[in-house]
């Protein structure tokens, strides 16, 4: 008479441990979601590359726990992502060095040897253009948080996506800002670009030359330089001899300041310098020329803004952990994790495909954001159309915003000051 129910008994039990092993086990599975992240943590950029790493840092943790403050943030006021149990974001970090070869080699360790399930990258445009190749090749999403060479997103590849603005979109605030400048009576007959010669310099110095030609703005030279070079003499000799109304460099950190300091030691000075972000944004780039720079105008997609707002709350608690604020680079590269982060709880999965898919259907609006783009919606080649970029200018110890007018918070102070 026992017998059945004893056996019943143990089926049951059998059951009731099945389960609870594969509970354990989904469970313990979804403790932690990888994604690989590669910076310059060495090299010509490597304070920016620490930087963003910082900012991603945080951006991690605002995910992992709840901050009922940033509540129209997406995973702001929850802990960790809810369509996933819960489960929390782990950073897997490598250096790439600044070398497209260092790069791709990281990437492809942490998508087959730690199994990261999506990238995020990379800050040089030469890295992430083969970083994100080899992604593309693994079918493994690959976000790409800053790079600015419009071909990244051009080549027909359907695992990358980048969610900041690409060199046109800097090229024609350029234009326009020079543009108005000269409608308002201020001398801009031609201006001279200077660009460091691998993939970022050139790609962006091609969309300025592009620009200048439908603004009618005549383009004295463009004058290539290698990266890292020891000595820019020549470069600024030939500024001197020219004599533009501005001059637009697209230069990496040590070369930024080394310009300035050979400006001054040649004693030239153009009435406008504009700086493509990259250099100018660097946190040492004020302790290091900032004296020099003195109304030295920059591209910028993040302004503080105004208590209350989430790019004010994230800076404060960026101020808090790191003594400093966010800049455009390190921004960029948070807002970029945090719209991967998005798309992976919207997927509600860790596989590839349907991080993807999520990816391909993001519709962010502007304040679910930390950083002034219009939203974040991709197009089928990946680039988000909403993007937006604007101008600041170095005045003291920290950039303003100066242009457009609707969003200036400071005065444009013309012609610039540098260090006279």
């Amino acid at each position: 008479m026992n017998k059945p129910r004893s056996l019943f008994a143990a089926a049951f039990a059998a059951a009731f441990c099945a389960a609870f092993v594969f509970t354990a086990a989904s469970a313990r599975a979804a403790e932690t979601v990888k994604i690989g992240v590669i910076y310059p943590l060495t090299g010509n950029a490597a304070s920016a590359g620490q930087s963003a790493k910082d900012a991603v840092d945080l951006g991690a943790e605002i995910v992992n726990t709840a901050h009922p403050e940033l509540k129209t943030l997406p995973l702001g006021a929850t802990a960790g992502l809810p369509n996933l149990g819960g489960a929390k974001i782990e950073l897997d970090s490598a250096d790439h060095q600044g070398n497209p070869q260092v790069g791709q080699q990281q990437t492809l360790r942490l998508i087959t040897q730690d199994h990261v399930v999506a990238m995020l990258g990379s800050y040089h445009s030469s890295v992430s253009l083969v970083a994100s190749a080899v992604a593309e090749r693994q079918g493994i999403p690959y976000l790409v948080a800053d790079s600015v060479a419009s071909n990244i997103t051009g080549r027909g590849f359907k695992w990358t996506f980048r969610s900041g603005p690409i060199a046109p979109d800097f090229a024609k605030a350029y234009t326009e800002f020079l543009t108005d400048l000269k409608k308002s009576g201020r001398k801009i007959n031609n201006i001279a670009i200077v660009n460091e010669n691998t993939d970022y310099g050139t790609s962006v110095a091609a969309s300025i030359q592009e620009a200048a030609k439908a603004a009618n703005i005549t383009v004295a030279a463009q004058i290539p330089y290698n990266a890292n070079s020891s000595d820019v003499s020549a470069q600024v000799i030939q500024l001197k001899t020219l004599q533009p109304d501005a001059v637009i460099f697209i230069s990496y950190t040590a070369d930024t300041i080394l310009y300035f300091k050979t400006m001054k030691n040649l004693d030239y000075l153009p009435p406008i310098i504009i700086g493509d972000d990259a250099g100018f944004s660097d946190p040492t780039f004020i302790p290091n020329a900032g004296d020099l720079a003195q109304g030295a105008i920059n591209r910028s997609a993040f302004d503080i803004g105004k208590p209350g707002g989430n790019s004010y709350i994230v800076n404060q608690m960026f101020k808090a952990k790191y003594g400093r604020d966010l800049d455009d680079t390190s921004a960029r590269w948070m807002e970029g994790f945090f719209v991967l982060a998005d798309a992976i709880n919207r997927a509600g999965s860790t596989e590839p495909d349907k991080i993807q898919a999520a990816l391909k259907a993001t519709d962010l609006k502007p304040d679910q954001l930390m950083i002034g783009y219009h939203g974040v919606k991709f197009d089928d080649t990946g680039q988000n159309v909403l993007s937006a970029t604007y101008l600041i200018q170095l005045q003291g110890k920290q950039y303003v915003s100066v242009w457009p007018a609707n969003l200036a918070t400071g005065k444009l102070e013309l012609p610039m000051k540098g260090w006279r």
